[in-house]
């Protein structure tokens, strides 16, 4: 057992990448021309003349380059020329001219409840940034492209209740420490506001925006990527309605401070500017109008808004995944649902700009994670599929391969007795419905055995569980290190995610209850069954975090004749009392039986199974509060389950805690597969870094 435990750690994610080189490229661009990091070296790659070296030292990249590369200091943002950095000053914000280091204030009136140049309480990732040993996250403004001006914003948290930690015992020792922040929940009246403001870089000259405040239901679209410059001069913003059922697009003149609405549009449910939660929206200023995103037709496509009409550009039951570029005559775009067998597939594809000569730029069946250059002269393109290993080139607009960059290579991978997962495609319970997944063979698989099963889920209706790419991503590696324990995983997009139509993804409007459709994971589970008797399903586990956490326990809530074992880490277990972007985008309006029906303790008295619940003390995310309301019901029903609080432990970092995994891993051994895991086994402990975090 100790020897899976070895071979299980090294398939989490800061080991992952070391054993499969040239799995993921994450090039630096500099006027076409970009460089990466290749572990303990660099590489250059000029796709103008075809130039591709590898191995370089630091000072041969910068002569390569004919630059420096700039040194990046976490928390100020410079400018694009390099010539000025903004900064904050407790609740002030600055600018330094980098040669001279002369500095000029911009703001001197910022207050706790009135900062400047950051996002409210709740999306400052406080606990975080501690974790990393800096004071916060760099400042949010948004440089101009000429380096001329500065997008940012005042916020006001004013009116907004305080949400309360206890850190119990705080490094410097001492009595437990109180750490209180503003955090809005869902139902209540009073948001975070954010005033928006263009200063001036040179004179400090301050021009606020005369739109009223935003409302945040989370961060700010400064921060968020909704917040940009665009080619006239203006900065442009993405608003929603407070029920985001209406989408706004507005223009903030830098100069008059003036706002207008080139766009909006209103739903009978949210109005999204983009496939995926954390790809930037779908909307760009375009001389000849505005490029816009809707699902109004049932898929997302876009539209082209001209000075006095509107031409629909893509159409079909496919969807726009992503803008990558525009020129004088088409705009080029990722897409999903081209792919006959794998419809979360991403093709890059491109459109004239009056709806004609729809061209497929990549015609075949694999994922396309594509990097465009700064001069949007080509761009890096990352192809494969769940079992076919990444092969990164980079190609100009008609798809021709400029450079061949890397091919991951996993024979280092495979030699701890990985192999690669099975892409699944299974009914839902509705038995009409195609839905996709993966399922993660035990390591040293034999057919003629039987294997308990983990659903590994994560029901988010905001982005995927399961990405179709061979890297398994953000999620994925937690399930791949279950399987090298001897668990057969399961992972499954069911009903309610995005990437697909737009009726797809509202099956999880206002039925947040069904924790993403659990009915569609037992009916999944149900169906590979059928024809792989090796899934021995007498012994399914659940595990998830954050809202996989409250999925994991909803489903051992719902369904106890189906999983007997759960391990719910960071679980959002009662929406009322989460922050309000979920509840105002996902759940419709707040009625109290609904939001009653779906937190987890109102169900307590069902659980019957092993359930492990897991929560870290200083989660300014999803906070610990919303685990101990489940404790507090679990007892009152007299039900026996486990748990672990975690000291000094935040959201995010939760999942790689070397003690928390390997105390998942012990609960599902222990009580899944019926072992006993190996004494004392202590798995490496995790430097952690912002590239963990996605960035």
């Amino acid at each position: 057992m100790k020897d899976r435990y070895r071979a299980a750690e090294l398939q989490l994610a800061h080991h992952r990448a070391k054993l499969v080189p040239g799995l993921s490229i994450r090039p630096n661009w500099s006027g076409g021309r970009f460089w990466y990091a290749t572990g303990d070296s660099f590489a250059f790659a000029d796709p103008r003349t075809g130039a591709h070296k590898t191995g370089l030292t630091l000072e041969q990249l910068t002569a390569e380059l004919g630059l420096a590369i700039p040194e990046n200091n976490p928390v100020e943002s410079l400018s694009p020329d390099g010539r000025r950095v903004v900064f904050r000053k407790g609740y002030d914000l600055w600018i330094r001219v980098v040669e001279t280091g002369e500095e000029l204030q911009l703001t001197s009136d910022g207050t706790a409840d009135q900062p400047y140049g950051t996002n409210p309480d709740q999306a400052s990732y406080k606990m975080m940034m501690r974790r990393f040993g800096l004071p916060h996250v760099p400042p949010v403004v948004l440089w101009s492209p000429d380096s001329a001006k500065v997008l940012t914003q005042r916020v006001d948290q004013r009116g907004v209740p305080l949400m309360h930690l206890i850190e119990s015992a705080p490094p410097e020792g001492g009595r437990p420490v109180l750490h209180s922040y503003h955090y809005a929940v869902a139902g209540d009246e009073v948001l975070p506001r954010a005033e928006l403001i263009v200063f001036d870089a040179v004179t400090g000259t301050a021009v606020p925006s005369k739109g009223a405040p935003l409302q945040l239901h989370f961060a700010s679209p400064v921060q968020y990527g909704d917040a940009w410059w665009a080619e006239d001069g203006a900065a442009y913003y993405l608003e929603p309605s407070r029920d985001m059922r209406t989408l706004h697009l507005r223009r903030l003149d830098p100069v008059t401070g003036e706002v207008t609405t080139p766009v909006q549009e209103s739903g009978p449910t949210r109005v999204d500017a983009r496939q995926m939660a954390s790809h930037p929206p779908n909307v760009k200023i375009i001389p000849q109008g505005v490029l816009w995103y809707s699902q109004r037709d049932g898929w997302g496509h876009l539209y082209l808004y001209g000075e006095h009409d509107v031409t629909q550009l893509t159409s079909g039951e496919w969807a726009v995944d992503q803008i990558l570029h525009t020129d004088d005559r088409h705009v080029y775009f990722a897409a999903t649902g081209l792919v006959e067998n794998d419809p979360y597939c991403r093709q890059v594809c491109r459109v004239a700009l009056d709806g004609t000569g729809f061209t497929r730029i990549t015609d075949d069946d694999l994922d396309h994670e594509v990097h465009v250059a700064d001069d949007g002269s080509c761009f890096l393109d990352a192809a494969s599929t769940v079992t076919d290993p990444t092969v990164t080139t980079v190609r100009d607009w008609d798809g021709n391969v400029l450079i061949e960059v890397a091919e991951a290579d996993p024979s280092a991978l495979e030699a701890t007795g990985w192999s690669p997962p099975e892409r699944i495609k299974v009914k839902a319970a509705d038995g009409v419905t195609d839905l996709y997944g993966v399922l993660v063979l035990p390591h040293d698989f034999d057919p003629g055995r039987s294997y308990p099963v983990v659903d590994h889920v994560y029901p988010g209706p905001q982005t995927h569980r399961v990405p179709p790419t061979f890297s398994p991503g953000f999620f994925g590696y937690d399930g791949e290190a279950l399987a090298a324990l001897g668990f057969a995983v399961l992972a499954l997009d069911g009903r309610g995610t995005p990437g697909r139509s737009k009726a797809f993804h509202d099956e999880s409007y206002g039925a947040h209850a069904t924790a993403g459709h659990m009915d569609d994971h037992v009916a999944a589970l149900n169906q590979l069954a059928e024809t792989r008797p090796w899934l021995d399903l007498t012994r399914v586990g659940v595990f998830g975090g954050s809202g996989g956490g409250y999925a994991a326990t909803r489903a051992m809530l719902d369904y106890p004749d189906v999983f007997s074992v759960g391990v719910a880490e960071c679980g959002s277990h009662d929406a009322r009392f989460y922050h309000p972007l979920l509840a105002d985008a996902y759940m419709g309006p707040l009625d109290a039986g609904v939001y009653e029906r779906m937190a987890n303790q109102t169900y307590a008295d069902k659980l019957e199974g092993k359930l492990l619940l897991v929560h870290g003390e200083l989660d300014d995310n999803v906070t610990p509060h919303l685990t101990m309301r489940l404790v507090d019901r679990l007892i009152a029903a007299n039900k026996d389950f486990d748990l672990l609080i975690v000291p000094g432990a935040e959201h995010l970092s939760l999942g790689y805690e070397y003690y928390v995994v390997r105390r998942r891993w012990d609960y599902l051994v222990r009580h899944l597969m019926g072992e006993e895991p190996p004494k004392d086994y202590r798995l490496a402990p995790v430097v952690f870094t912002p590239d963990m975090y996605g960035g």
